[in-house]
């Protein structure tokens, strides 16, 4: 588990410029002594400076929030931009924290200034933050800094992380529906075990009948939950607890359900075109940043979100760094369609496979997004008729007694 990071301590100033006009504001610094020798290098002669007093009951100034990987994608375009403008490095990581809505990633973009104006490189900053930035990205900065293309890789960092947010954002959509309308057909159903069906089988006591099948199952079911309640919700408190417990540290748990969740019907293609899609848009920033083949490989197998393609990633590594093309590793590894397989292969021979790679995942992500929709079409009508027959067959079980009384009457 990550320390938590101290914030970054702001110092209120005044003091004068170069032409003797008074000047006051606000800066980030780890400490005093820092502080006035960012404004000494600015041009500002200190006058006074002392921390900034924290406001009462935290009132004020930007909110804490958490920091997504979107808040990242977004400072590294800016970051970017700013470069390209001729903006310094340290200059630019001012602006940008200072003006930042969330407290939180204005802490962690003035701890990384702090640590680049003592003489860090950017690569070394960003690498004591792991929480936010990866293996991939520091390694992409990293290239960029030792080409001297920072600005240029930057924006091929916030492209990669903006596509790469909005392929999960696409995934989490196709998921959260149905389990959204499981979940709450599981609260309606316990609600008329628990709490109606009772009532309707005090109602059916005074009957001096044997009820219909139906009915007697619906209530035997009743009676089980009002006696086991905490036991069934225990024992599925336990299920759920052991399964993600072992989910998070059994690698071959991990496996076993990546290998069935690509034979699920609908759900397998889409999770599959978005693993390829992943391979493509990463192994094409990597190899564009300048990055070795086999080094790129080896990034690229953790960001693909399947161990079977990870699996498959790390076998293609191998063999490529004992000389065998790219387009025939991933021929042995049989795991990818044979267009993604060509298209790598006119890559390698016309020397451009970063831009191949980029129509490859440009392919996939589209059809990520058909696929989604069209799942999300398909599921609706399916889980509306299965949410109607358990809970409408409930509620006929229950009415089928009074229909016999009913009919004899």
């Amino acid at each position: 588990m990550a320390a938590k990071e101290k914030p970054v301590p702001i110092f209120l100033w005044e003091g004068a410029d170069r032409n003797g006009n008074r000047k006051k504001g606000e800066i980030q610094a780890k400490n005093m002594a820092l502080a006035k020798a960012q404004l000494r290098r600015e041009g500002i002669n200190v006058l006074k400076i002392k921390l900034k007093p924290k406001p009462l009951f935290g009132l004020g100034g930007p909110k804490k929030k958490p920091i997504t990987p979107l808040d990242i994608a977004i400072f590294s375009r800016q970051l970017a931009t700013m470069m390209k403008a001729g903006v310094p490095l340290v200059q630019a990581f001012e602006i940008v924290g200072t003006g930042h809505e969330n407290a939180s990633m204005s802490e962690l973009i003035m701890n990384i200034k702090a640590d680049v104006e003592g003489g860090s490189s950017l690569t070394e900053a960003l690498r004591k933050h792991p929480l936010y930035f990866d293996d991939l990205y520091c390694s992409l900065v990293q290239a960029g800094e030792h080409a001297g293309i920072l600005d240029s890789i930057l924006d091929k960092v916030a492209t990669y992380k903006e596509k790469t947010e909005a392929l999960k954002s696409k995934i989490k959509k196709a998921m959260f529906y149905p389990i959204a309308v499981i979940v709450v057909a599981i609260i309606v159903v316990t609600i008329l075990l628990l709490f109606v069906i009772p009532q309707f089988e005090d109602m059916f006591k005074n009957f001096g009948a044997d009820l219909p099948a139906p009915t007697q199952f619906v209530v035997n079911m009743s009676k089980f939950l009002q006696e086991w309640w905490y036991a069934v919700f225990g024992g599925a408190g336990i299920a759920l607890y052991t399964f993600f417990y072992f989910k998070k540290r059994s690698r071959k748990m991990r496996e076993f359900l990546d290998k069935m969740a690509l034979k699920i019907a609908i759900v397998g293609p889409i999770l599959e075109k978005a693993a390829i899609a992943r391979y493509a848009r990463t192994l094409q920033t990597m190899f564009a940043a300048g990055t070795p083949l086999v080094e790129a490989l080896s990034s690229v197998s953790g960001a693909v979100g399947n161990i079977v393609f990870s699996n498959a990633v790390d076998q293609i590594q191998q063999e490529v760094a004992t000389g065998t093309q790219l387009n025939k590793a991933m021929t042995n590894s049989g795991v990818f369609p044979n267009m993604v397989i060509q298209m790598t292969a006119i890559g390698e021979e016309s020397g451009a496979l970063d831009t191949m790679l980029g129509k490859v995942a440009d392919f996939y992500e589209a059809e990520v997004d058909n696929l989604v929709d069209g799942l999300t079409s398909l599921l609706e009508p399916m889980i509306m008729a299965v949410l109607g027959v358990i809970i409408g067959g409930i509620v006929v079980a229950m009415y089928l007694p009074i229909f016999q009384m009913g009919q004899v009457v």
